[in-house]
């Protein structure tokens, strides 16, 4: 079922399928250019392997939810500011102790969110997370930036994004380049997260290095499982789909999951 939640700055444009009583929660927390459609099938893919039900949401500013109303972000805080939006929408959808699947900047998200709200955070799916500002990251967004303008991601983005595409862009590239941002770093928060967590990186990952899931795997207070593939880039639920659907049903079979209100 596909709705819209309303919070103070707009609209979040969800999906959430509950065909199973009393069974966990996966939240998809997409990428920095990402929304709903680009995480194509694999939602529902590992819901249907692990027994969950699932939430998926467009943050602000991104596919189906509005604007942002503040245009291009360029804030070292943004991604605090989305882990509080995450934490609100789940306790408005009455989602207990969900499991957050993050890619990318989402992972990031959830790893803040655990921080903040561990207690409710029944597991962690991490796929290429950031925990500080790497200079491999900092080249893959310039690199990116400079063939944007008329390259094929910005066809590809407008598919998703529509009239938002250039801000939901630029509020990447500008803000990940931005002063200001090069000391973001979360790792200071790591220790309050007591949930089990998975971390997912391809060994070709063009945006980050290993740094960042041994820093997650060494600093966690829970148990943490580290899985590299190789061959592949950034986005291992696309690149390698299968194993990393192998990968995360074995994790969550691991849990004892307990019910949750939905």
């Amino acid at each position: 079922m596909q709705s819209k939640v309303a919070i103070s700055s707009g609209e979040l444009a969800i999906v959430h399928r509950v065909e199973v009583a009393g069974a966990p929660t996966l939240v998809f927390l997409h990428d920095s250019l990402g929304c709903i459609q680009t995480w194509r099938d694999f939602p529902h893919e590992l819901a249907t392997q692990t027994g969950c039900n699932y939430l998926i949401y467009d943050r602000l500013g991104h596919g189906a939810s509005s604007s942002h109303p503040q245009g291009r972000r360029r804030q070292q805080g943004y991604l605090e500011a989305e882990a509080d939006i995450l934490i609100d929408l789940l306790q408005r959808l009455h989602v207990s102790q969900p499991l957050l699947f993050g890619h990318s900047d989402g992972a990031s998200i959830a790893l803040i969110a655990a921080a903040q709200n561990g207690n409710n955070i029944k597991g962690l799916i991490l796929e290429a997370p950031h925990i500080f500002v790497e200079d491999i990251t900092l080249e893959g967004v310039h690199k990116t930036r400079e063939n944007y303008p008329g390259g094929i991601l910005k066809q590809l983005l407008t598919k998703y994004h529509g009239d938002k595409t250039d801000d939901v862009f630029y509020a990447w590239a500008d803000t990940w380049l931005s002063a200001g941002f090069r000391t973001w770093n979360i790792e200071h928060l790591l220790p309050q997260i007591s949930c089990p967590c998975l971390i997912v990186q391809g060994e070709q990952d063009e945006y980050g290095t290993m740094w960042q899931l041994e820093g997650i795997a060494n600093s966690i207070s829970g148990a943490a499982k580290v899985e590299v593939i190789k061959g592949i880039g950034h986005a291992p639920h696309k690149e390698a789909g299968e194993l990393t659907l192998a990968l995360c049903t074995s994790f969550v079979e691991t849990l004892n999951l307990t019910e949750g209100e939905y």
